[in-house]
Order: C-alpha cells, then sequence, then structure tokens
C-alpha cells in the first residue's frame, strides 16, 4: 500500500513539528560554546528558518521514494 501525497505531507509536518522544539533547544544549549549569543527571537527565526527548509527536505524525499518504490 503507498502512502498517500496528504498522509506524507502530514508525517513531514508531525517529524518537523517535535524537531523545531528540539532544535531550538539545542541552539540555546550549544551556540553559546561556538561563541553565538543570539536572543530568543533570534533562536525562534533561525528554529523557523530551519524547520521550513527541513519541511521542503522531508517531503519531497518520501515523494521521491514512494514514485521509486510505485510498480
Amino acid at each position: 500500500m503507498t502512502q498517500s501525497r496528504r498522509m506524507s505531507l502530514i508525517e513531514a509536518v508531525t517529524n518537523v513539528a517535535v524537531g523545531y522544539a528540539l532544535a531550538v533547544i539545542t541552539q540555546i544549549v550549544v551556540f553559546p560554546w561556538f561563541g553565538l549569543h543570539p536572543n530568543l527571537g533570534e533562536n525562534l527565526a533561525l528554529g523557523g528558518i530551519f524547520t521550513a527548509i527541513s519541511l521542503i527536505r522531508g517531503y519531497a524525499l518520501r515523494r521521491l521514494f514512494e514514485r521509486w518504490r510505485a510498480p
């Protein structure tokens, strides 16, 4: 059974939403180790940019693999 485009999008959004929270927390902890000190708003904005890229990447890869798998 193949995954529908809608379910691919839902899976990608869920994955990225969970990843967003982890990314922002990781940025808050790790950035200072490299001398970077963005405020919370900047961390949220950076996380949002990376989240959008991740969402597009996840959806595109899922659709690519579904295309390869289909008979």
